[in-house]
């Protein structure tokens, strides 16, 4: 004869732990509700079911708290993982393929970062898909984009400059930088180290020394991130580089010329195009972004 336990058995609902992360998302019940396109006593009984399971509140329900409790916040981490794992294995096991092709551009950071675990994901996930990926300056992926040369691109641009449309992934600060040993002295030529002639950087570094008098020589032209720190360190000029290249063996200069503004890389897709491959690598860039907010907020 089978006994059973007369203990509640403990579990994790996925659609409780999805209402969890919307309401997390969308800073609130109401909001996740209409999300979810369920009531919002519908949500709240799922929170209230799931913190009943749990023995524990997840919600801090006092005026002027902050929205989750200590326990609700860490639930939230593994909330999104497991949502994450979930939809995958389902999208992984559909009997629906998506097919299709893409044409993607990529800046040389972001071939560097976890952008390329994304895609790397995506391709397994969805084998029926071909994708084919230059890498390329943002300003040439800009255009590239608008004459459909290209469908989708993940690049660099200024954060002033992000459009409504766009998916923001990060941002980061950009400094100017020299070796210590390179002596820039008082006015004079400054030797300026840049990529191509498409680099938005070099094309707003001149712009500003024309507006103040500053004179900036171009010495050296590179395709890598790696060339120009390379070139800074070896004191061959000055040099404008995100945050990620800057490196403890550099002077960060202040005052000297005019601060560079802020940088956001924004996945980006040609204008008017439907493509149901492009919307699903959307649907994955998206969800991935959500996952790491959460966590980092967590």
């Amino acid at each position: 004869m089978t006994v059973m336990s007369d203990r509640l058995v403990q579990r994790l609902d996925i659609d409780a732990l999805r209402a969890l992360s919307a309401i997390e998302e969308q800073g609130g019940v109401t909001r996740a509700a209409a999300l979810l396109g369920l009531s919002q006593s519908a949500v709240s009984h799922k929170i209230k079911r799931l913190e009943t399971s749990l023995d524990c509140n997840l919600l801090s329900r006092r005026p002027g708290a902050p929205l989750f409790t200590d326990t609700g916040r860490d639930l939230l981490g593994y909330a999104r993982r497991i949502l994450a794992l979930h939809d995958e294995a389902l999208r992984s096991l559909s009997k629906t393929l998506v097919q299709g092709q893409i044409s993607l551009g990529l800046t040389e950071d972001t071939t560097c970062s976890d952008l390329s675990r994304i895609l790397g994901r995506f391709a397994r996930l969805h084998p029926g898909v071909s994708v084919r990926t230059r890498v390329l300056q943002s300003l040439v992926l800009q255009d590239f984009l608008a004459t459909g040369e290209i469908d989708f691109a993940i690049m660099q641009v200024f954060t002033h400059e992000v459009r409504p449309h766009d998916i923001e992934l990060f941002r980061e600060r950009l400094f100017w930088v020299k070796s210590p040993d390179l002596d820039l002295g008082s006015g004079g030529i400054v030797p300026f180290l840049s990529f191509d002639e498409n680099c938005f950087y070099r094309r707003w570094a001149m712009d500003v020394g024309q507006e103040d008098g500053t004179v900036f020589a171009t010495i050296l032209e590179c395709a890598s991130a790696a060339g120009i720190v390379s070139g800074v360190r070896s004191g061959l000029g000055v040099a404008i580089l995100n945050e990620r290249h800057v490196t403890p063996d550099m002077d960060v200069l202040t005052g000297c010329f005019a601060d560079p503004p802020d940088v956001t890389y924004v996945a980006r897709r040609a204008r008017k195009l439907r493509n149901p491959a492009i919307d699903t690598l959307i649907d994955e860039i998206k969800r991935e972004i959500a996952g790491e907010r959460a966590l980092r907020i967590a």
